[in-house]
């Protein structure tokens, strides 16, 4: 028996059982659903937050005065709300710093701390993998130009605010208030 003749035999008593559809030509009419688009959330492309970054982190912004500054760095504003991150995924976490933000700004909060950990080692102790994913994407984030419009300035705060591991953030007045 040659290969194909072989193949041909396969193929027709797999087929042997099959019964071909009716052939009726009519089209179902399913009731039509409505489609829900999901908002789609992307990170920050270096270009957006690189011109931003320099002004934020090193407190040389325009839009402060000195007092407002100084009370900051002393970190004499109360603090009205909380983010823990811990546990989120990179995905998860940007949604919800983006809604904690937004959210915070819409209530008239102006000082807010978001906790994002220090990082965990890795189970391999491999000293070159990455460590502390959302501690280096939270800064970046906060610097997208959607983020940054409702933020005057932020730092790591000190030990008992959560140190290397949060970011206490200073909000913008909002005047729609």
């Amino acid at each position: 028996m040659l290969p194909d003749e072989e193949d041909e035999l396969f193929w027709l008593e797999t087929i042997k059982d099959i019964n071909p559809a009716p052939n009726n030509n009519t089209v179902e009419n399913k009731p039509q659903t409505e489609i829900i688009v999901k908002k789609h959330r992307q990170y920050a492309a270096k270009q957006e937050f690189s011109t931003y970054s320099k002004n934020l982190e090193d407190m040389e912004l325009g839009g402060i005065d000195k007092n407002t500054l100084n009370k900051f760095k002393k970190e004499e504003f109360r603090i009205e709300a909380v983010l823990d991150l811990h546990g989120y995924k990179e995905d998860d976490a940007f949604e919800k710093v983006e809604d904690f933000i937004t959210s915070c700004y819409n209530q008239g909060k102006r000082c807010v701390v978001v906790v994002t950990g220090k990082g965990n080692i890795h189970q391999n102790d491999d000293i070159y993998a990455p460590k502390g994913v959302l501690k280096r994407q939270t800064p970046q984030w906060l610097n997208m130009p959607r983020i940054r419009s409702m933020i005057l300035v932020f730092k790591n705060p000190s030990e008992k605010h959560g140190g290397q591991g949060a970011l206490y953030i200073l909000l913008r007045r909002n005047k729609d208030l």
